[in-house]
This record gives structure tokens, sequence and C-alpha cells, in this order.
């Protein structure tokens, strides 16, 4: 039976830190709940011991509603760098765990959780730069032109203008911010080429190998970790039908048309259609091609069908948010697509951050040391 939930009066960081200690003994069988429970009555908290931690974070991806790829959550390695605040040793272990977590292409789930005071202004470690040009236009990735202007404004002069050029990361730590150039060993990228259609590779299309999220917030037992960044791998279509395809990313799907040879005159051709299906032909082959781990759409919500199966059978309910479970190609295909799933957040969890330049941050130095 679950153990009871804590008096509703009590202070939220107090109650959150009971629970959170109920649910971990209970799912680890281990003993000393009450010893952990007193300490809390007599303090208001903890200090989350390294097996706490980590379990807190696996839960936090368990109970992540818009991620569609929970099934390995007891995978996930956590780092415990909750002693490290200077902006230059965050960055070595963030190199670290770009190097570790690729892992020579099979991609093993990591988080980095870093001390108090600590955070990156990029919302993935690996983003490419988007310069607003005098007529509106953008080179490079559209998403990310708030980023890159944030970052020159903290001194970065900018890359060779290229439409894939990689942003420096901005790390705050001790009440200043640190701008430091990722070095090419540390990002991996796989140029995209098409197994029949020559003309595909010849549009110099690329995308990093590793998704590492370092915009959101570790919520665990009362406690915020601004800085834990994490990873899993790719499914095909965040690459394919949306960071390439969508009109205010990369938008190349009339360039994938034109490599094709479709005629695009009308949209009930369905060249929209056939060019997007290439495209994500192209994405898997080029990363399978380059021994690189990557999900397809097909697969992943199997694996998420085996998951609900999983956590109904230890008595837990899966919630998720529908509109980020189904893919965005073909998801009728999909066994997720017929499902339904309540949408309210558990905690332990990951909270979205609002992004460092719209935020007034007093104390801290707005420049790069």
């Amino acid at each position: 039976m679950p153990a009871p939930r804590p008096h509703p009066a009590l202070p939220e960081r107090t109650r959150e830190a009971l629970e959170f200690l109920a649910l971990y003994h209970a799912e680890t069988g281990l003993s000393g709940l009450k010893a952990r429970q007193a300490e809390v009555y007599r303090t208001g908290g903890i200090t989350l011991s390294g097996a706490e931690l980590t379990h807190g974070a696996r839960v936090a991806w368990r109970n992540s509603t818009r991620c569609v790829g929970r099934l390995p959550w007891m995978t996930l390695e956590v780092r415990d760098l909750r002693h490290v605040t200077a902006p230059e040793e965050v960055f070595t272990h963030l190199l670290a765990h770009l190097r570790e977590g690729f892992n020579g292409g099979r991609i093993l789930p990591t988080m980095s959780v870093f001390g108090p005071g600590v955070r990156v202004h990029n919302d993935q470690l690996v983003r490419y730069a988007g310069y607003r040009q005098p007529d509106g236009s953008v080179v490079g990735d559209p998403q990310n032109v708030a980023l890159t202007d944030h970052l020159r404004r903290l001194g970065w002069a900018g890359g060779p203008g290229t439409a894939f050029d990689v942003l420096p990361l901005a790390i705050e730590g001790q009440q200043r911010v640190t701008l430091f150039d990722l070095p090419a060993d540390a990002v991996q990228e796989v140029p995209i080429t098409h197994p029949t259609c020559a003309e595909i590779g010849r549009l110099g299309l690329r995308w990093h190998a590793l998704p590492v999220i370092s915009n959101m917030t570790l919520e665990v037992a009362g406690q915020s970790f601004p800085c834990a960044p994490f990873n899993g791998w790719y499914l095909q279509t965040e690459i394919a039908a949306r960071n390439l395809a969508d009109q205010d990313r990369y938008d190349v799907l009339p360039a994938v048309a034109a490599a094709l040879g479709l005629e695009t005159g009308s949209r009930r051709s369905l060249w929209q259609d056939r060019a997007l299906l290439e495209l994500n032909v192209a994405v898997l082959h080029s990363f399978d091609r380059a021994g690189v781990r990557i999900a397809d759409h097909h697969g992943v919500t199997t694996q998420f069908v085996h998951f609900e199966e999983q956590e109904r059978r230890a008595g837990r309910e899966v919630r998720g948010r529908w509109s980020w479970l189904i893919p965005p190609m073909s998801p009728a295909t999909t066994p997720v697509w017929h499902r339904a799933y309540e949408d309210t957040e558990e905690r332990p969890n990951f909270m979205v951050q609002t992004p460092a330049w719209r935020e007034a941050r007093p104390g801290v130095c707005p420049f790069h040391s």
C-alpha cells in the first residue's frame, strides 16, 4: 500500500520532502525511512543522498508527460556534481557529459546535476546560431535568433556565418556569466544523405547527434536544481519533421522536393508529404550509417505502450500530454493515436525555465569573464 500523504498544512517544501522519501523507500525497499522523516520534521527539509538524487531524477523522467520515450527511465545515469559551482569546472564536466553520453554513438541517457547558483543559458548544450539579416531573413536556425543575440551581447563575436554554426555556452555560476566555445571533438554531427537520392546529400544538411536539454529545472523532494542537463537520444521526427522541416525553422522541404524532382505547383500533389517522408528516411539512414543511436516513431510509440503496461503492473498511472506523445508524421499509424491520457504533473519532475535574456538578473555580471 502507498504510504500516507503528509498533512497538507505542512510547508510545501517539507511536504514534498516527506512525500519523496515515502516514494523512495517504497520503491527501493530500503530501510531507514523513519529516521529520514524525523530529519525532515526537525529541519524542514533534507539533503539528498546520491542514491536519493539518482532515483528522484529517474522518477522525474518517468513523470515527464511530454516524453514518449520513457520506457528506459531506470537506466538514466546521474552524475552528482552538486559540489561544482565555478563556470570553468562546470564547462569541464559538461564536456565530459557530451563525450560520455555520446558513448561512441551508443548513446547513454545521462544527467549532470550541478550546485547552487549554476545555470546554463542555452536551452540545449548544442545549438546552431540564427543570424538575423537586414532584410529580415535568417541564416541558420530561426528558433535560436534570440539566443544568438543574447550570446552576442555577452561578448561572442559570432561564427563564420554558415547555416550550422555551433553556439558557445553561456554558463552562470558564482555571480558571473562566462562564455565557452565547444571544441569540435565534443560536438558529434551527422551529415544527412539519402539511400537512393544523391541530390538530397548535396543539400549540405546535417544535425548534431546528442540532444542535451539544459533549460529545465529538476524538482525533487522540495528542492530545485536549475542546472541539471540531461540527454536521451533523438527521435527521427524531431529532426526531420520539425527542426529541418518546419517553415519557421530550416524550412528545407522545398529544397528536398526539388532534389527529388517533385512537382510543387499544387499542394494537392502532396509534394510536402512526399518530401517529408523522404527526409525522414534520409535522417534514419544517415544516423544508422554513422552508427549513432536514433529512434523511429513506430518503435518509440510501441515502446511507450510497453511502458504503460509496465507502470500498470507497478500500480502507477501513466500521465501524458497527447499532443506531444503522438509523432508529427503519420500519427494515426502509431498505437498512441487512439489512446487518452490525463495531463497532470507529478513531482519529481522538470520545470521549463524562463530564458535568461527575458529575466531581470540582479547581482549577476552580464559580461563573460
